[in-house]
């Protein structure tokens, strides 16, 4: 159940330097990394089944083979841009192991042929950029990395301005060209991302931060966790009404019920438990009774309705107001729409500001249409998912708990 693959050092004191690193065991997969060719190392990550852990759950040897077949020249750009609200968990990898991140940085680039990477972290997060900046440094010291490496590597950190649209991966590389932070449109067909027309490898940093465990132990060894579909573990983040918040791996595939009550010590005050919003605020709620049948795994809150995201779970008490609830996520939704499109621009406004109606209590049914109504015009109409997720929050919301916005209406 509680399997530590990528936090296996966040309690050690001063996990975060190159001397304690070194004694933990950082950087030992990179003399089995040397001993294949590249097309090996990508495969095992085929075979070993990882899946992005920054929302959307792509398998990433997929993704890999792309950025590896295609000419040019070859980029990975880390995301570290977490800004979900209710998801912390990238960030104790970059304060707390960074060295397993630029372990994890070595390996990928030399799968996919890349002699240069960027880490993109969230504006934010000034304390986590100081610290993994200074393990950098610590790297380029002891030639880990550099011209001097036994794999030459540059690796750069570059702070964002603070948008969350900048955690999609093509407004990110928009804002890494020196771009407003705008999604790009998709291709029709599976390609390499673009960074200055040059192919680019974007991953999350629990991803990249998850391979060196693979190319030590072998696929097999990743897939003895987890579930068939979704292989190894996750860093799930447990915040909102709990007793124990905090940032706990386990495997995928465990209940959603147990990992609360488990590690996260039950709702708090001893209080019932109404609803968890699963995996970061932009992925449908759901109610108490489905908690108890919910697995950790992508399929499984699929088959409920709602989706895995980020892991990071909000719980909400008893004593919760469903509608200040979602008023407080379509407010987030309002303030961060970056307006390219026009459902997504003026549907989030239009939302946000309906839903001040329900919370003074002067609502009428033509309120519950529009909110309806606005939310199908948001779903599948614009370049990106930031409308659609916020379009499924508030069809979740009005799925499950209805009654209680029918009781604002005058």
């Amino acid at each position: 159940m509680i399997t530590k693959i990528v936090s296996k050092n966040f309690e050690i004191l001063n996990s975060h330097t190159m001397a304690v690193a070194l004694e933990n065991g950082r950087y030992a997969s990179l003399e089995n990394l040397f001993l294949q060719k590249p097309r090996e190392i990508i495969d095992t990550i085929s075979q070993s089944g990882l899946r992005g852990k920054g929302g959307g759950g792509a398998h990433a040897g997929s993704k890999w083979q792309l950025a590896a077949d295609t000419q040019g020249t070859k980029y990975l750009v880390v995301n570290a841009d977490e800004s979900e609200p209710g998801t912390f968990k990238d960030r104790q990898i970059l304060s707390k192991d960074p060295h397993l991140l630029i372990e994890g940085i070595i390996c990928t680039c030399y799968a996919i042929g890349s002699h240069i990477s960027y880490i993109y972290v969230r504006g934010e997060y000034e304390e986590f950029s100081d610290i993994l900046q200074s393990a950098i440094d610590e790297a380029y010291e002891k030639n880990i990395i550099g011209s001097g490496a036994q794999y030459p590597l540059d690796i750069t950190v570059h702070r964002g301005g603070g948008a969350y649209i900048c955690g999609e991966k093509s407004a990110l590389l928009e804002s890494l060209e020196g771009n407003r932070g705008h999604p790009r449109l998709k291709p029709h067909t599976p390609q390499a991302e673009s960074y200055f027309g040059e192919p680019a490898l974007v991953n999350n940093v629990e991803t990249i931060a998850s391979v060196p465990f693979i190319v030590e132990n072998g696929a097999e060894a990743y897939r003895a966790y987890g579930t068939e579909k979704s292989p190894g573990t996750l860093l799930f983040a447990l915040s909102g009404h709990v007793e124990k918040p905090g940032v706990y791996e386990a495997e995928f595939g465990l209940g959603m019920w147990e990992y609360i009550h488990t590690l996260g010590g039950g709702v708090k005050n001893g209080k019932m438990l109404k609803a968890v919003i699963p995996g970061g605020a932009s992925t449908p709620i759901l109610p108490a009774h489905l908690v108890q049948e919910a697995k950790l795994d992508y399929e499984s809150l699929k088959s409920l309705g709602t989706e895995l995201g980020t892991g990071g779970m909000i719980l909400l008490d008893e004593d919760a107001s469903m509608v200040k609830a979602l008023k407080n996520l379509l407010r987030f939704y309002h303030h961060e729409s970056c307006g390219q499109c026009t459902p997504c621009r003026e549907g989030t406004s239009w939302v946000d500001k309906t839903l001040d109606k329900f919370i003074a209590k002067t609502a009428t049914t033509e309120d519950l249409k529009i909110l309806k109504s606005v939310s199908k015009s948001m779903n599948g109409k614009t370049i990106c998912v930031f409308a659609p997720a916020a379009s499924g929050v508030i069809n979740g919301f009005l799925k499950h708990f209805e009654n209680e916005f029918l009781e604002c209406i005058q």
